[in-house]
């Protein structure tokens, strides 16, 4: 990896715990003569060292990106340099933060290592999404976690069917379904009673919401696959498509959504000896401690 000469910075720095970690962040890297970007909209000062410039503009010509925050600010940021090629490093400001690893006390120590090449970096395969409307048209998203579909209407179920590679799977009545990659295993799938799935395999976790029947459960197909659903009719029926929780649009009766490997895919940067399940023992408690055994 190059060394960094300009560096993007996002984050809800309207959160004071973000904006402190921002501000720790962007002064370490000014002092080391590396031009920062930050979202015009930000309320951090601008300089001669700090650019504040538009969304669309952080990411093209940017050799590093980092988010401040939970892993909702890192799925923000992948969405930002998907189709860029640009590094990313998660600063851990949130709860739970299986993709933001850096904790505020090691941000300049990370930072040093950024400027070295000195982190691991970490590819991570993304979704994409694409609704084919009745009308013709269509709309496409990337997604790093995960792609759902779920209900509009409070009280409602969904009935919708699911092919997989063009081979018809289920039949469906319920809240949803979530489609997630690997790295998107440990968020809404895994409240749906989906697997955890180690990152760096090539596969794609299908997870029904609330399904209605108890037979109907998770299952894990090849991340080559295309999935296809397709929502069955019912009075007033509609379900929203979200990716990465960010609205893509919605699903009427007979439209369908497709998801499939995307041709991009986002590196994250780890500190060195970073280690899966270590992370998993320690945001998920697992294990009588953390020594190695």
């Amino acid at each position: 990896m190059t060394p960094p000469r300009i560096c993007a910075l996002v984050g809800r720095f309207t959160d004071p715990r973000v904006a402190e970690s921002a501000r720790v962040a962007l002064a370490h890297l000014v002092e080391r003569g590396v031009t920062v970007r930050v979202d015009c909209a930000a309320p951090l000062a601008a300089s001669s060292s700090v650019s504040a410039v538009a969304t669309a503009e952080l990411s093209p010509g940017a050799d590093l990106m980092i988010a401040v925050g939970g892993d909702g600010t890192l799925l923000y940021a992948a969405g930002l340099v998907a189709r860029h090629g640009v590094p990313l490093i998660g600063i851990n400001r949130g709860r739970l933060g299986f993709l933001t690893d850096v904790m505020p006390q090691d941000i300049a120590t990370c930072l040093d290592a950024a400027l070295a090449g000195q982190l691991d970096a970490d590819e991570r395969p993304l979704l994409a999404a694409r609704l084919q409307l009745a009308d013709g048209t269509s709309r496409e998203a990337l997604a790093l976690n995960d792609v759902v579909l779920q209900k509009l209407a409070t009280g409602r179920m969904l009935d919708f069917e699911t092919r997989v590679a063009g081979r018809y799977v289920n039949t469906h009545a319920g809240d949803g379904i979530v489609v997630a990659s690997a790295t998107g295993s440990t968020a809404y799938a895994l409240s749906c009673g989906g697997p955890i799935i180690e990152p760096q395999l090539d596969i794609v976790v299908l997870a029904p919401i609330c399904p209605h029947t108890l037979s109907d459960r998770p299952i894990v197909v090849s991340g080559r696959s295309v999935i296809e659903i397709r929502l069955l009719e019912r009075p007033d029926t509609r379900a929203q498509v979200t990716c990465d929780g960010s609205i893509l649009g919605t699903l009427a009766p007979g439209e369908r959504l497709e998801v499939r490997r995307a041709a991009e895919r986002v590196t994250l940067l780890h500190p060195r000896g970073h280690d899966y399940f270590r992370l998993l023992r320690s945001k998920l408690h697992w294990g009588r401690g953390d020594s190695e055994r």
